[in-house]
């Protein structure tokens, strides 16, 4: 549980207006967070006087304001590694015919999409800059295992919880995680998303530990084509010199 409660509630409140594809009203946003509606009505007020979410008066339904452009300008400022990994992701993508992803790790907590870019293939697999996914989640969750140096119980407590198309056992899972370790990039064979191979290599901090990961996915068909080890390696090479960039080289 939190210490600030009231900071969490409207950390949630602001994601869930930012995946909405409508405004909310304020009964539909407690309802989807579990909060009790007048305690909802409370947080959203004290967003619309700081301009991060707008209130129209018409609908009754709330949506992000122009306030959080602000914050986003700020910290997209002082972001090295997404206009490093950029032309890196770029080239990646196009030639893999693969999507890849720049991902910022939170600890254990999640993972937050940072950059994109999309390969040429007829089928497209889409991420979002902002999605957050559970830390230890697909083939990024495998590297920070790798290198994370986070304890085998705080790992496995955490594996239990997550959610996969097709579940590895965690004796399975582990072994992959090894693998990782070994080769400096982690796979995930369609157990998060069925049908869709999912490749990560970690970008390293001056401590041996990931700060971020380097992503790629793809039909798993199309991916076996173009090569698991071929992508994984380049995954590595690309980590590597982003490492080296952002100062643990």
């Amino acid at each position: 549980m939190t210490k600030a409660p009231a900071i969490a509630r409207a950390a949630a409140i602001l994601r869930l207006l930012g995946r909405s594809p409508a405004p909310l009203g304020v009964n539909a946003i407690a309802r989807e967070l579990g909060l009790v509606p007048s305690t909802c009505l409370y947080v959203l007020r004290a967003l619309v006087e700081e301009d991060l979410v707008a209130f129209d008066p018409l609908t009754k339904r709330y949506t992000l304001d122009a306030g959080v452009l602000t914050l986003a300008r700020g910290w997209l400022r002082r972001d090295q590694f997404s206009d490093l990994a950029q032309p890196l992701l770029d080239r990646l993508a196009r030639d893999h015919g693969v999507t890849t992803m720049g991902v910022q790790i939170a600890g254990l907590d999640h993972m937050i999409v940072v950059a994109t870019a999309q390969g040429g293939a007829s089928f497209q697999l889409s991420a979002q800059v902002g999605s957050r996914f559970p830390a230890l989640i697909s083939a990024s969750g495998r590297c920070l295992a790798a290198f994370g140096g986070y304890s085998a119980i705080e790992i496995e407590r955490r594996f239990h919880t997550l959610r996969w198309d097709d579940p590895p056992a965690f004796a399975d899972w582990l072994a992959q995680v090894e693998q990782a370790r070994q080769r400096g990039y982690a796979v995930d064979p369609g157990n998060y998303i069925a049908g869709v191979t999912v490749l990560a290599a970690p970008v390293l901090r001056s401590d041996g530990k990931p700060s971020h990961a380097l992503v790629a996915l793809g039909i798993s068909g199309a991916v076996e084509r173009a090569g698991v080890g071929v992508i994984g390696d380049a995954l590595v090479g690309a980590a590597g010199s982003l490492s080296a960039q952002l100062g643990a080289g």
